[in-house]
């Protein structure tokens, strides 16, 4: 594990795993992060995953630790984010015979997986591990080992595979063919739109590039927020459901969608258009509509490809059409902000974060209605990265993820914006960023109710009901665990509560209060 780079393991010891355990501890290149639930250990692995693209691994016992980590490593599976997965299983002779914590772990790990086995002798030690690091990489997915517990305790000395010339390059491109069908298609187009995804991660610069050369709007899907500056005068903000009155229009009136590295999911709500569809994934390709050219290939590869291929144009009409729109949408953003109501607008929370946080912030996100304020309302720049889960949709990652980038990145600051609904599901790990030193700093939208589920009953005609919560002092609970806690009642208060945060080398809980109904 070592030689292929993994140098996180985040679980818990127990009867079934301590071999594995005390060889991790031996193992000064790897460093192990004790966690309070494994969920949460899963959900760490898996944000590492998302904001490297390498791997971390998650150890625990056999039984209830194996079926705790399922949330998590599902959500690694559905955003294809490499994760490797370490359980202890009773002893070999013991297999099949209903021993205490054993569950027949194999069919239990086979749909979340992309390479699952159990190690049965020694001599598979090394094949096995370095076979379930390399498909967890190439496959972008969950692999999983379980070891019985006598395997553990076996002296075994062996040759190390090395890491070097055990990959494939995962530089993929199209054909020149191919690549002059699309551009021919892009360059016939007097309304393109540029829609980048999660998968375009890291070509900001070519997509600006290629989007000045065309004279076309950028828009993201919310996994792409990030992608590029946002405060570029080419971008128009995300589309779907978080998305901007200006990228709804854009699209809309379009005669060609440029789709790149996005997974076209229910919330992107992207429509059947004339598209040129680049995506690594072939199955991704004409996923819900038929396409006009589509491309398999890495975005590195296929977007400075296209870059280079396609006519200059200008058309100022169409660039006055898109700063007008843009800037209607910025005016509706602002002329909800209210600095004086109480509870707190959450556009207002959201205002002043903007303001605050560095431009190379890391911020993780729960599901809920503070994720769907910060995706609408969020400017944030190409040096920020954000982490949420995305396709499981599951409350309870933004703690995690947040642990996991500042185990990272322990010279950036780390952010985490939650609901009280989805860190109430986690919270206990909160010690663990105690234990640790790990300065993050977690802005709890505190609305005392699921505010997102309370939104859809009201939607779909269901009366509201069971979506209020209990309220919890958070402030004292950040204190009773070591930390920093500040209440915020007044928007007033707010500024100087963020920026107290923002400044100490803690971690802090901020808990803001604030309404769950929307104000759009």
């Amino acid at each position: 594990m070592a030689e292929w780079g993994v140098r996180f393991v985040f679980g818990i010891p127990g009867t079934s795993a301590l071999g594995l355990v005390d060889a991790v501890k031996n193992n000064e290149k790897i460093k192990y992060f004790q966690v309070r639930h494994e969920q949460t250990a899963a959900f760490m692995a898996s944000a590492y995953g998302k904001l490297t693209g390498h791997i971390a691994a998650c150890l625990t016992v056999a039984g209830p630790g194996a079926t705790n980590l399922a949330t998590g490593l599902y959500d690694a599976k559905l955003d294809h984010a490499p994760v490797l997965a370490l359980t202890g299983q009773v002893e070999r002779h013991r297999i099949g015979t209903g021993a205490t914590q054993e569950i027949d772990q194999h069919p239990f790990f086979e749909p979340i997986c992309v390479f699952n086995k159990t190690v049965m002798s020694k001599e598979q030690a090394t094949s096995l591990v370095t076979r379930g690091i390399k498909h967890a990489l190439m496959e972008r997915g969950v692999s999983h080992l379980g070891i019985p517990n006598d395997m553990q305790k076996l002296p075994y000395n062996t040759k190390i595979k090395d890491f070097a010339g055990n990959l494939a390059n995962r530089a993929v491109s199209q054909s020149p063919r191919h690549l002059i069908n699309a551009v021919k298609v892009i360059d016939k187009s007097k309304r393109p739109v540029i829609i980048a995804g999660f998968g375009c991660m890291g070509q900001g610069d070519n997509l600006i590039h290629l989007a000045e050369k065309i004279t076309a709007p950028i828009i993201t899907t919310f996994r792409g927020k990030g992608l590029v500056d946002e405060h570029h005068h080419l971008y128009m903000g995300s589309h779907g459901s978080i998305g901007s009155t200006a990228a709804s229009d854009l699209v809309q009136k379009s005669d060609l969608l440029i789709v790149i590295g996005a997974s076209y999911s229910d919330q992107s709500q992207i429509p059947e258009k004339p598209t040129v569809q680049v995506d690594i994934d072939s199955m991704m390709i004409a996923k819900k509509y038929p396409v006009k050219v589509g491309l398999v290939g890495n975005s590195t590869e296929i977007v400075p490809e296209l870059l280079n291929l396609v006519k200059k144009r200008e058309d100022n009409n169409y660039l006055k059409e898109m700063e007008k729109l843009k800037q209607d949408w910025i005016n509706l953003l602002e002329e909800e902000i209210d600095t004086e109501s109480s509870p707190i607008r959450p556009q207002f929370i959201i205002k002043t974060l903007n303001d605050q946080l560095d431009d190379d912030a890391i911020i993780t996100l729960d599901v809920g209605e503070n994720a769907w304020w910060f995706g609408r309302n969020f400017w944030m720049t190409n040096k920020q990265k954000m982490l949420l889960s995305g396709y499981l949709g599951s409350m309870g990652f933004g703690l995690p993820a947040a642990m996991a980038a500042q185990i990272t990145y322990p010279d950036r600051q780390v952010v985490c914006i939650t609901g009280d609904g989805g860190f109430t599901m986690v919270m206990g790990d909160f010690l663990t960023a105690v234990k640790y030193e790990l300065p993050i700093k977690i802005f709890l939208f505190n609305n005392k109710q699921l505010g997102m589920i309370m939104q859809e009953q009201k939607v779909e005609n269901y009366p509201n009901w069971q979506t209020e919560l209990q309220s919890c002092d958070f402030k004292s609970y950040a204190e009773a665990c070591g930390g920093i806690g500040i209440k915020v009642e007044n928007p007033n208060e707010l500024p100087e509560a963020v920026k107290k945060a923002l400044a100490t080398n803690k971690p802090v809980i901020v808990d803001i209060n604030t309404d769950p109904q929307r104000f759009i």
